[in-house]
This record gives C-alpha cells, structure tokens and sequence, in this order.
C-alpha cells in the first residue's frame, strides 16, 4: 500500500457540545471553515440545542483541537468519523460551511451510514482559487514578541487585510496571556496546505450520497454557481439549493436568523 493509499490516522478533536448530552435523539453537527473554530457557529448552535444535542468540534489545527498533519480532506473527514462513531448516538445531520462544508460531503461520500442528512453552506465540491493564502501569510508576518493588546495586532494587519470584518475573524485566533502572545491555529501547515484545501479530493466513479443534501448560499457570494450543477448533481443526485438573501460568504455569522430558519426547516422535515 502507498503512502497516498494509506488510511489516515484520525486525531482527537476538541469538541464543544450544546444541549443535553443525555438526549437519545438524532444529533446536529456543525463544522466551521478554515481560520475558524467550532465556536464560529454558538449562536445558532445554543438555539438549536433547544431541541437536541449539538456537536461543534474544532477542526485539526484549529481552535483546541490537536495540530497534525497532512491537512487534507481524508484526514480531517477520519477525525470527524471518530467523533460520530464515539460521541453521537446515531446517524446526525451534519453541517458545514466553506472547507468544513468540503470535510462534511467527504464524509458523507465516504462513510454514509454516520449521516443521515447533510447541510453545505456556501461551498462546493470543486476547486477554487487559493484566495485564502494571503490570509495565512500576513497572520505569519505579524510581529508577535511584545504584543499585549488585540488593537497592535489588527494594526499589523491591516495593510495586508485592509477589510475590518475579515481582521476580526482573523484575530479570533489570537491568544493573549501570561505567557504572550500566540496564534491558535497551525500557521506553518494551513499555509503549505493551501492548495490542497482550495480543492477537492477525487471521488471514485459511481460514488454517490443518496440521502437528503441542502446546498445553502449567501446571495452576495459567489462560491456556488450554475456552472457547478452538474459536479453537484453526479455526487449528491438529491441535493436542493437555498439562497439567503444578502448574506455572503460566511453565512451562518452575517444571517444567524435565517440561517437557522433554514436548519429548522431541514430538521423539521428529519
């Protein structure tokens, strides 16, 4: 077996739960994108576990999950697999936005039987442009020796991310304590993984999730597109398409509201 054939070895990951953990019932999953943690999605995740239980763990070399290697789909899809299999009861919905949209449908096409429904939001099973590496970048360029406040920090990185909301995002994964300051996610490896992460694993001919699949959109967004219909369609035959309208990209934080309409909705119909 090549190294590439190997199965990947599944790392434990941090996973922050909401609701009841007693409760027997089909549980929600919520996976964030890249620079994010599972906490991206605790507004919706706490109105949800209204009802049931919901899983929101931090992906490999995100938030307090371990850092790893390789970062790649089959991997981050083997550790999500080992968080279902040991903390989820039964088959869940599961949810995922951007790359963790991109770890959901892997694990979806690859061990079906752990989901029962799938939620893709604002991202599809293609390769995209590596518009993300800038990010990755300047976060590395930052100056960190000496700093003691977030603002030194945001100011570093304005000149390379000139957008106030996405510097925001960003500086979540500054940790400010006794011992200085830090980045919380894997710096070195998500920049090298770059590539990888902008695209999608190829899936064998024939290889098809049959269940329900909902492919959410920001309207301002546009990561999903006519165009890759028929991708979608050979992958996921019963996948549907919402739009929200004026989100973009990060949907489930510029649209909380509607966006958890939409996963009533879907739960409703569970």
């Amino acid at each position: 077996m090549t190294e590439e054939q190997r199965p990947a070895v599944a790392v434990d990951l941090a996973v922050t739960e909401h609701g009841d953990p007693d409760d027997r019932g089909e549980p929600v999953v919520v996976l964030h994108g890249l620079f994010g943690s599972g906490r991206n999605w605790m507004t919706i995740a706490r109105r949800l576990a209204a009802t049931r239980r919901v899983l929101a763990p931090d992906l490999r070399n995100h938030g307090a999950s371990p850092w790893a290697e390789p970062m790649d789909y089959p991997a981050m899809a083997a550790d999500l697999a080992s968080v279902l299999v040991h903390q989820a009861n039964r088959a869940v919905t599961l949810v995922g936005h951007s790359m963790g949209g991109k770890v959901a449908m892997i694990l979806a096409l690859t061990r079906p039987g752990l989901v029962r429904s799938l939620v893709v939001v604002d991202v599809a099973p293609v390769t995209y442009p590596g518009t993300f590496g800038p990010y990755a970048q300047a976060m590395r360029g930052v100056r960190l020796d000496g700093v003691t406040r977030r603002a030194e920090v945001d100011e570093q990185l304005a000149g390379a991310v000139p957008d106030p909301g996405i510097r925001a995002f960003l500086l979540q994964n500054l940790v400010l304590d006794e011992h200085g300051a830090r980045w919380r996610v894997n710096l070195p490896v998500l920049e090298a993984s770059m590539g990888t992460i902008a695209g999608f694993p190829e899936i064998a001919p024939g290889v098809q999730y049959d269940k329900p699949v909902l492919f959410v959109a920001g309207e301002r967004s546009d990561y999903l597109s006519p165009e890759q219909e028929p991708t979608v369609r050979r992958l996921f035959p019963r996948a549907e398409l919402a739009v929200v309208p004026g989100a973009g990209h990060w949907v489930h934080a510029e649209k909380p509201a509607e966006m958890l309409a939409v996963l009533d909705g879907v739960l409703a119909d569970a």
